[in-house]
Order: C-alpha cells, then sequence, then structure tokens
C-alpha cells in the first residue's frame, strides 16, 4: 500500500551530494520494485552496498512434494511442527503453488549470527505466539501476538524472539502484496468503510547504523535455494532513507469487523491482496442479527480457489474438533462448509470470540511431505452425519 515514511538523515535531493562529517560521502541505494515502476526508497549508507567478499556455496529449500494434484480436504496440527533452534531451519513448507509458499514456524533462537534476505517474495510473518523485535536495515519494528509483519522482497533482516515459544504462519508471496483495491481511493489512501486505516500500520521506528568492516554473513533465497553470501561491511549501516517500499507491521487485534444482518461472505475480512491470491482476518464481532438469520457460514463451492484457514484462537463455530494452530485446506472443485451440528449450534448466537487467518489461492496448491506429517487424513470425511 502507498504511504511515505521518512527516518534517519537525508539530503534535501535525491541522487544528490550527502557528506559524512569526515567529509566523504554516504552511498545512496535506491530500493525498488517492479523494475523502476512500483514502489521504491532511497537509502543511504555508511559503505558501498555491494562489497561482497566470498559466495560460500548454496543449498536447496525447495518443498518435498507429497500430493501434486490435490482433491482431498486436509486438516493439519500446526503445533505438531516441531521447534527449532534455527530461524530459517525452523520454516517448514506445508502448501505450495508457483505464486506461493504457506509455511509454519517454531523458532526458538533469540538471535541469530546471520542475517536473510528473500529476494524472490514479500513475506507475511503473522505471529501466533512469541514477541520480540524484527531488526532490518530499514529500521526495527516490535512484535507480539496478533502482529502481522509484512516485508518487501529483498529487505535485510533478522528476528529477535523474547523467548524460545514462538510459532508463527508465514506466506511467502512471489507476488507484491498490498492492501485490498476497493479499501483505497485513487491516491491509495485507505478510505472510510475500510476496516483499518494508515494509524493502524506500525512502520520501522529506529534505524540501528553500524559503520563496521568484517565479515558479515547474509543468506539470500533466490529460485528455492540458500546462498551464504559474506558481505565485507554490516549490512544495518543505513543513516537514513524515504519512500513507499519498506517492513511494516498491522495487529489482527485492529481489524475493525464488517457486520450485517444476514450472513457476510469471506471478501468482508479481506486484509492483503495480490494477483494471485488474497489474505482475510478473522476476528472477534457481533453475529448476524436479522430475526432469521443462521449465523454459520452457507454451504460453498470453491470453484476457482483453494481455501486454507489458519485457526489462532477462540471458538471455531463452524468446525468440530477444530483447535489452535490447525490448518483446514479445503481444495477447488468441492463445496464444503460448517460441520454438521454447526448451522443449528449457531442460531440465535450473538457473537463469536474466533480468531483466524485464511489464504484463498487462485492457483491449486500442492500438498508437502512436511505437511503429511502432521496431516489428518481422516478430515475429509468430518462432514459425514
Amino acid at each position: 500500500m502507498p504511504f511515505y515514511h521518512k527516518l534517519g538523515s537525508i539530503p534535501p535531493k535525491r541522487h544528490t551530494i550527502f557528506r559524512k562529517p569526515d567529509g566523504n560521502l554516504y552511498y545512496e541505494q535506491l530500493f525498488g520494485t517492479i523494475g523502476f515502476d512500483g514502489m521504491s526508497t532511497n537509502s543511504y549508507h555508511q559503505h558501498r552496498p555491494t562489497q561482497v567478499k566470498d559466495i560460500r556455496g548454496s543449498y536447496d529449500v525447495a518443498p518435498k512434494i507429497a500430493i501434486k494434484n490435490n482433491m482431498k480436504s486436509y486438516r493439519l496440527k500446526g503445533f505438531q511442527v516441531a521447534p527449532t533452534q534455527d530461524y530459517l531451519e525452523s520454516r517448514k513448507i506445508v502448501l505450495t503453488n508457483s505464486d506461493v509458499n504457506i509455511i509454519l514456524a517454531a523458532p526458538q533462537a533469540k538471535t541469530q549470527d546471520y542475517f536473510y534476505k528473500n529476494t524472490d517474495a514479500d513475506e507475511l510473518i503473522f505471529v501466533h505466539k512469541g514477541s520480540g523485535k524484527f531488526r532490518s536495515h530499514l529500521g526495527n519494528i516490535d512484535f507480539k501476538y496478533g502482529d502481522y509483519l509484512l516485508i518487501p522482497r529483498g529487505t535485510i533482516y533478522k528476528m529477535d524472539f523474547d523467548s524460545s515459544d514462538n510459532r508463527l504462519f508465514i506466506v511467502e508471496s512471489r507476488r507484491p502484496i498490498y492492501t485490498p483495491k476497493r479499501y483505497r481511493n485513487w491516491f491509495g489512501q485507505l478510505l472510510e468503510h475500510s476496516p483499518f486505516c494508515e494509524r493502524d500500520l506500525r512502520p520501522p521506528y529506529e534505524l540501528e547504523t553500524y559503520d563496521e568492516k568484517g565479515d558479515f554473513l547474509i543468506k539470500i533465497k533466490k529460485q528455492e535455494e540458500i546462498f551464504d553470501m559474506v558481505y565485507a561491511t554490516h549490512p544495518f549501516d543505513v543513516v537514513g532513507y524515504d519512500g513507499y517500499s519498506f517492513p511494516y507491521a498491522f495487529s489482527i487485534h485492529d481489524f475493525e469487523p464488517i457486520t450485517g444482518r444476514i450472513h457476510q461472505p469471506p471478501p468482508v475480512h479481506q486484509t492483503f491482496e495480490t494477483d494471485a491470491f488474497v489474505i482475510c482476518s478473522f476476528v472477534p464481532r457481533l453475529y448476524d442479527y436479522h430475526p432469521e438469520s443462521i449465523p454459520a457460514p452457507y454451504n460453498h463451492s470453491n470453484i476457482d480457489s483453494d481455501e486454507v484457514l489458519y485457526y489462532v484462537d477462540g471458538d471455531f463455530m463452524s468446525r468440530n474438533d477444530i483447535a489452535p494452530g490447525h490448518i483446514s485446506l479445503h481444495p477447488a472443485g468441492i463445496p464444503h462448509g460448517p460441520h454438521p451440528g454447526a448451522a443449528e449450534r449457531s442460531i440465535g448466537k450473538t457473537e463469536t470470540e474466533e480468531l483466524a487467518v485464511m489464504v484463498d489461492t487462485f492457483k491449486p496448491l500442492m500438498v508437502t511431505e512436511d505437511a503429511m506429517q502432521i496431516a489428518d487424513e481422516e478430515y475429509y470425511k468430518s462432514w459425514l452425519e
């Protein structure tokens, strides 16, 4: 979403002389997307950001596909993913297609001895459990339970956790992630009917600026490989920047639900979008208030999209035997809806406390080997009476 942010010290004009106190130049870098046509940021560095000392090799991180052409509904028990000390090793891709990786992670490390950069994809990290500080070359953001962290591709970052008990739901998108177009005017400002506004978005609030030379390991993801690249200067050497491309946080607790007299369709919960999938937030809200309403969702066919629902907290009225950390996958082409008894139970209810994140993809999702290790293969029978 286009909104302007400035942090640190910058010169009055782009591409002009900007000197350090000792008279030497700061080094300008354009950090942009979609060639020179997308959102960008101009940053100013203590050292040239181009100094690669060594490439130590690479290793494959492509997901291993268990089911390529899936027509089966699954429930994945996400909290069964074992905690792992290393942040990158903890990331387990459970569902994937050419546009998106859907990832579960349970990192234990409070800090890392490397920096990370994803050159292929924007990352949207939902913090289910844990808190800490997201640190990047464009500044720092404090995060906690319920936060989305939107990280533009190319951002150099690391995550410092306050404890070892952390659970993350990550959407890795090969398409840029934006706020929904229908929430914005033609200038890009969020409109009055939007369920959130710019005040709810938390950009970086502090810069860590290091003037250091040495060996700095950056793990860079490109085309499903991680490259270990050693830079000659600290990647957090930015003294200032301004522009429109930078990480920011948004709390699911700041999403203001849209309700109505009868059941509202999933697009009212939409929070982010790409041209390949959408992301929705289901939050505590008042139920439908028509005297004859059925608050439970109606049966519907996903003819054009796979539906992924990540359950965070609360009472999931439309599902039986669902717990926090579970993921339901309902593939395109077959109908799904509330479990037996759920519609009847919902009648007369006035509110829900459910909290969940939904991802609807327009291309079919493949199920990975990591997903099958936590899969309930009998879930597809749960609609039988």
